[in-house]
């Protein structure tokens, strides 16, 4: 599963654990670092991932910033305005209430903590309002750029004889990614952009309005993703991936598991954001990338991201590309 080398990366097995049984990733990259698990996009794995460039094909993986209408998660609509100039001789536009992670997005390492008020490396959360670190700019002042590869899932499944419905919360297991990672012939390699495809941005375009609607409203959303397990968070560490993106909703299963018995796996994004460091895109334009996978049976590609440049920001548009 796991290519050679991990740039000094430790084992999951081999992580400290806190006296919930949480694994601890902090202090892997220095005491102070915001980057998380982005610094393992080292140099080499870059120039490595250049080389999955052969046909000079361009996959954009952003969905129109509109599409989620309503948006899911209680986030607001974007209102556009177009602003004549000289007479109409000219154009500027403005952006209002525009919520960054409304369409294709990565989430900062400030999204979400591991505990309330504890965030990655121990941050506090009047550090995460103030600006002062995990903000999104750690990523845009760096560039985001490496090898990515797509497990997909829901083509696999179903080739599988087990169809998956991504609107519905069913977890997706390691045995599940193992197949699609198998079936697309890859090994994990450190500082990889690992793209998880379940068919839900399509599944969501297919809905009408009522449907839309109710998956807006609080508790009204059910999806497929990840399932909230110590294997899954195992899998993840021990993969040597730099980043983790799907075109689901929320990247595990939604919704998660609030059951004190499921701690602290049942909410993944703590671990994966706020112990582990690691970057997490959703809602993700993955159908066209895996189409042409499936044609050409290749599914690595080099993937460029470029996060907007907010200091102290919570998320961004994904902004990527990937390029066969």
């Amino acid at each position: 599963m796991i290519g050679e080398g991990h740039d000094g990366l430790p084992a999951y097995d081999d992580l400290p654990r806190d006296d919930a049984g949480a694994p601890v990733g902090w202090g892997v990259f220095g005491p102070g670092d915001s980057v998380g698990r982005m610094n393992l996009q080292s140099a080499g794995a870059v120039a490595a991932a250049a080389r999955s460039v052969v046909r000079g094909a361009v996959f954009p993986l952003n969905a129109p910033h509109d599409l989620f209408t309503p948006p899911l998660f209680g986030r607001g609509r974007i209102r556009h305005t177009r602003l004549p100039l000289a007479g109409g001789a000219a154009f500027d536009d403005v952006y209002d209430n525009y919520y960054p992670q409304a369409s294709s997005q990565w989430d900062a390492l400030s999204h979400e903590a591991y505990q309330p008020d504890v965030f990655y490396q121990g941050v506090s959360a009047a550090e995460i309002a103030r600006g002062e670190r995990n903000g999104i700019e750690a990523w845009a002042q760096r560039g985001i750029a490496g090898r990515g590869v797509l497990l997909d899932v829901s083509r696999t499944l179903a080739a599988a004889g087990r169809p998956l419905d991504p609107g519905t919360s069913t977890a997706l297991t390691v045995a599940d990614l193992e197949l699609a990672r198998t079936e697309a012939g890859i090994d994990f390699r450190p500082g990889d952009v690992v793209l998880i495809r379940t068919g839900f941005v399509e599944w969501y375009q297919r809905q009408d309005q009522t449907a839309r609607l109710a998956m807006s409203r609080p508790g009204g959303l059910t999806a497929a993703g990840i399932e909230h397990t110590e294997a899954m968070a195992r899998y993840i560490w021990d993969s040597g991936a730099a980043a983790v993106a799907s075109d689901a909703p929320g990247l595990e299963e939604w919704p998660p598991d609030p059951r004190p018995e499921a701690a602290p796996f049942g909410y993944l994004h703590r671990i994966l954001i706020g112990q582990f460091g690691l970057a997490i895109g959703e809602l993700w334009w993955l159908a066209d990338l895996a189409e042409d996978c499936a044609v050409d049976g290749r599914y690595e590609f080099l993937l460029c991201s470029a996060p907007v440049n907010v200091t102290g920001g919570i998320g961004s548009p994904a902004n990527a590309v990937a390029i066969k």
